[in-house]
């Protein structure tokens, strides 16, 4: 019999430890001066004055007076707290692909009890929704069907206490739940079709349906293949890893495939060496503690006991103290293609990845995308690939060799991306000053963070989702929250002490998406009403109050669709101001945002794509209920009653059958 723990067996609210204890600067201390050299008075927070981005928001103004009417044409939502998902007058909503539902041959029907075993929760969607795109049926062949395509999206996590019928039992982990845990994680891709009557249907038995989970078979691509230090008992020559895990946000390549990203990966291992390695500290592996407790599973089985980083043998090669190297890395996936083996490519960086957005794809130009380190005072990263990119040629070859950048703003609203490249001086004279010492590129990619502590990158607060815009080029990215910024890193004047709301972040390279320079500014303040956004000189209305804003995604048309994840342990879910999380759209042209979606009980919103004609917008709603116990639902979404709550995709369009937002 498994005993219960007195106190919570797992914790999924816990926060990544804070590992970056380097002397860089904050973004806040820069946002700080920068505020108050532009003389930001006001009491209460507010803001009183414009920030001025060079080059940037000049644009922006003569655009606002070119604009003939704003993108938003939908009425603004109030701010609510219903165990549903509502959307403005004139929409509709449908619910699909919920976790548990059947998807590949042989796959059982979800049973409501949770009493699903692993092997049949590897033939089922996968649980907490999060990014995902819409692949047209007919994208191989240079077609964007509106109607049927390939819906791919992640499996961030999963909640042992709704996903097991008596929630997770005590130590040592009973195998059986450890194995289904990883077959809830990973990326499902599911084939769906618009039927006569507006509906979306999966496609049963497509060839396409898939899964891809915690113990799928992957190659390892990039600088650190074949690497000492990727070498484990199950891959002696270091180039094959088990699985992807705590896959958040996405990115789509411009040759038509999907690559989902390794997040809050660390969470899952423990390592009690004495001497933890700083490829395992600097990312907050721990020594008394991991999140799942998966490594105690018994009976012991080789599938979990790597996640016990000890070295227990004489070489890597008989033991598991490499295998958090084979996480943090982007993981390549091609859709239509379900014999393939998923890649990891190193050469992006390894770190705790919220997702990965590229600037389109010019002909003859080096390949360009950004991705951030979603945990407080982390940073920005930019990849450039060696070789340029031509249509008719590109592939996976163009992200195995590249260099990497990270960001450094400067307080006069210009900022600059080092590289972190063991052949470049600048990198060699900081990592010298520093005392750091790199055996080759491959170890400047597997300590990522490191290298970006040497160049002197700025602390930022918390860099999640990222967007380019499709007509500027000007990028976006949302900065969540930091509730542990202390108030001796800034000034009175400066607003965003303990930042709780978050803000959005947006730069312009200066020249070719390549440059090594950018100006940068802050496009929105998290807020309530009255919150002042000087950029826009105006204030947050009761339509604009948003706060910890996360996914981010633009359309083609050029709106601006955020998504927000409000911690259930904050005060501010569920206030008047914010109600649930929820989804907002703005015009960046006219600095107009309106509440557009707002979720059910315990929610995040996250994940958001349209169809080629804009007609269906798909948006994910993950962990609904979070905090429930297995006796007690804090959210009954989306089957209604008394069920068990479950994630789950969302399908808006609108009656009158026109673009979603216009």
């Amino acid at each position: 019999m498994h005993k219960q723990p007195a106190v919570p067996l797992i914790d999924l609210a816990a926060d990544e430890p804070l590992s970056n204890a380097s002397d860089n600067p904050h973004f806040s201390d820069l946002l700080a001066t920068r505020i108050s050299r532009r003389r930001l008075l006001g009491g209460g927070g507010a803001l009183a004055a414009a920030l001025t981005l060079p080059g940037l928001l000049t644009a922006c103004a003569a655009t606002r007076v070119a604009a003939a009417k704003s993108l938003l044409g939908f009425e603004a939502i109030p701010a609510l707290t219903l165990d549903k998902v509502t959307v403005p007058a004139g929409y509709t909503t449908q619910t699909l692909l919920p976790w548990g539902t059947p998807l590949l041959p042989g796959a059982a029907d979800f049973k409501t009890d949770a009493s699903d075993s692993a092997a049949e929760q590897a033939l089922q969607v996968g649980s907490h929704h999060d990014g995902m795109h819409f692949f047209p049926i007919d994208l191989p062949a240079g077609g964007n069907s509106s109607a049927e395509g390939l819906l791919v999206m992640n499996h961030e996590y999963c909640d042992p206490d709704l996903l097991h019928t008596q929630g997770a039992l005590g130590l040592p982990r009973p195998l059986a739940q450890v194995e289904k845990e990883l077959a809830a994680h990973g990326v499902s891709v599911a084939h769906i079709k618009l039927d006569d009557a507006g509906q979306w249907q999966l496609v049963r038995n497509s060839r396409f349906n898939r899964r891809i989970t915690g113990t799928t078979k992957m190659d390892i691509a990039g600088p650190l293949r074949g690497h000492i230090c990727m070498q484990t008992a199950f891959s002696p020559e270091g180039i094959s890893a088990r699985g992807t895990l705590n896959n958040c946000s996405m990115g789509v390549t411009p040759w038509g495939t999907y690559l989902t990203c390794e997040e809050n990966w660390a969470d899952c291992f423990i390592n009690r060496d004495t001497d933890i390695p700083r490829s395992h500290y600097r990312y907050g592996i721990r020594a008394d503690n991991s999140k799942y407790h998966w490594h105690t599973a018994q009976p012991q089985a080789d599938i979990v006991r790597r996640f016990d980083a000890t070295a227990t043998a004489d070489t890597a090669m008989q033991d598991y103290r490499n295998e958090p190297h084979q996480f943090g890395w982007m993981v390549e996936i091609d859709p239509f293609n379900p014999d393939s083996t998923p890649r990891k490519h190193t050469a992006l960086g390894r770190f705790a990845h919220e997702g990965i957005i590229f600037h389109k794809a010019v002909e003859g130009q080096p390949l360009v995308a950004y991705s951030g380190d979603d945990s407080r005072f982390e940073y920005i990263y930019k990849f450039v690939s060696r070789e340029a990119y031509f249509q008719a040629s590109a592939g996976p070859h163009l992200l195995e060799n590249g260099t990497l950048y990270v960001a450094v703003f400067h307080d006069d609203g210009r900022g600059e991306w080092r590289a972190l490249d063991i052949n470049n001086t600048e990198f060699q004279q900081r990592a010298a000053q520093a005392g750091v010492t790199f055996a080759d590129q491959a170890d400047v990619l597997l300590n990522t963070r490191l290298a970006a502590d040497v160049m002197g990158a700025t602390k930022m607060d918390r860099p999640e989702w990222g967007a380019v815009h499709p007509h500027s080029g000007e990028v976006y990215f949302t900065l969540t929250n930091n509730d542990k910024r202390r108030s001796d890193e800034t000034d009175a004047v400066n607003p965003r002490a303990r930042n709780q709301y978050g803000h959005i972040i947006r730069w312009r390279e200066q020249g070719l998406p390549q440059a090594q320079h950018f100006a940068w500014d802050v496009f929105w303040f998290g807020g309530p009403a009255g919150t002042a956004q000087p950029q826009h000189k105006t204030t947050t209305s009761a339509a604009s109050e948003i706060a910890c804003p996360d996914g981010l995604w633009f359309d083609a048309d050029g709106r601006l669709w955020i998504q927000t994840d409000i911690s259930n342990s904050s005060a501010l879910l569920g206030s008047a101001a914010f109600g649930h999380n929820g989804m907002y759209a703005a015009d960046p042209s006219t600095g107009e945002l309106r509440r557009f979606l707002s979720g059910p009980n315990g929610c995040e919103v996250t994940g958001v794509v349209s169809t080629p004609d804009q007609t269906t917008l798909f948006v994910n709603i993950q962990h609904p209920g979070e905090g429930s116990t297995p006796t007690n639902f804090t959210s009954h979404w989306p089957d209604g009653g008394r069920s068990r709550p479950r994630s789950a995709t969302v399908a808006i369009r609108r009656i009158n059958g026109k673009k979603i937002g216009a």
